[in-house]
């Protein structure tokens, strides 16, 4: 599907490099699996059976693990409305619209596809920012649906997911159970070395993926709008505002950071960033204010 979101080769570039290593580590993954235990099978049937009720069923599991319900537009009529334009100036189809009632300030688009997809704002946010900030950051998640970054990164996390799944059944014994070969011990260490080995790369690579696919949909989004600036403002006041959200509430959401407009809880600037879903504060505003002097952007 062709819109008039910005194409970013960069983007496209980074999910097939991506793929191609997460792909050489699961050939080189189940090639040990393979060799050295039999549950392998099974282990896959589980993990793919995850991974397709993640993909075909990720908008349902996401917004009700946020609490969000599906919102007409005659409940909101402004949400819908920016919905509306932004949908007509990307020349792309309107996705489903939905309101958590959460006071944690954020946004989040999921679904399979740019037909299935569903852009789901908290009344938080809502509450917190203007309307141009929130069509800001609006469009910026509508690029992640025109660029299908969910499905790109449900099927990203698979090899995660399969890794992680090895590992929990070589720890409570799943693995090698009824194996009486004297070297059975030493094949489920194996295993489950292996498995955290990879599980360890696939998460680097995929959260690598994961926040460059932020600037690029900060990006994309803004040269939409034509107004970088707005989504600047609304990135700085969300991330002071979530920093007085109880830290309790902000760890129930922090599995949901993929998805985030912004993180609940952000690495910063140290080693932890690498293992963050989303670049800095301090990156974003550097790259939308470059951005904003590349367009000419008025104040």
């Amino acid at each position: 599907m062709k819109t008039r979101f910005a194409p970013d080769r960069g983007l496209s570039s980074r999910m097939v490099i991506t793929s191609f290593l997460l792909g050489l580590l699961y050939v080189a993954f189940v090639g040990v699996l393979i060799a050295l235990t039999r549950s392998a099978v099974l282990a896959v049937v589980i993990a793919g059976g995850m991974l397709f009720v993640q993909y075909w069923f990720s908008d349902r599991i996401a917004l009700y693990a946020m609490h969000g319900r599906i919102v007409t537009p005659e409940e909101a009529p402004e949400l819908h409305g920016t919905i509306d334009r932004l949908c007509a100036l990307a020349d792309m189809p309107k996705p489903r619209v939905a309101i958590a009632d959460v006071d944690l300030p954020n946004a989040f688009a999921t679904g399979r596809n740019p037909n299935n997809a569903v852009v789901c704002v908290t009344t938080g946010i809502m509450r917190r920012l203007d309307q141009d900030e929130l069509e800001g950051v609006l469009s910026h998640e509508l690029s992640h649906v025109a660029h299908r970054d969910v499905a790109v990164m449900t099927i990203a996390s698979f090899l995660g997911v399969l890794a992680g799944l090895i590992t929990r059944f070589g720890l409570y014994g799943g693995l090698g159970r009824g194996n009486r070969d004297q070297n059975a011990a030493l094949v489920m260490l194996t295993v489950i070395a292996v498995s955290v080995a990879v599980y360890a790369i696939s998460f680097l690579l995929t959260r690598a993926l994961s926040r460059y696919r932020e600037l690029a949909a900060d990006r994309a989004g803004a040269m939409l709008t034509g107004r970088p600036s707005t989504l600047a403002s609304a990135l700085t006041k969300i991330s002071g505002d979530i920093a007085r959200i109880p830290s309790r509430d902000l760890r129930q959401a922090q599995a949901f950071n993929a998805f985030f407009f912004a993180p609940a809880i952000s690495g910063g600037k140290s080693v932890s960033a690498l293992f963050s879903t989303h670049p800095s504060l301090e990156t974003r505003l550097e790259r939308l204010g470059a951005l904003s002097r590349e367009l000419g952007e008025q104040a």
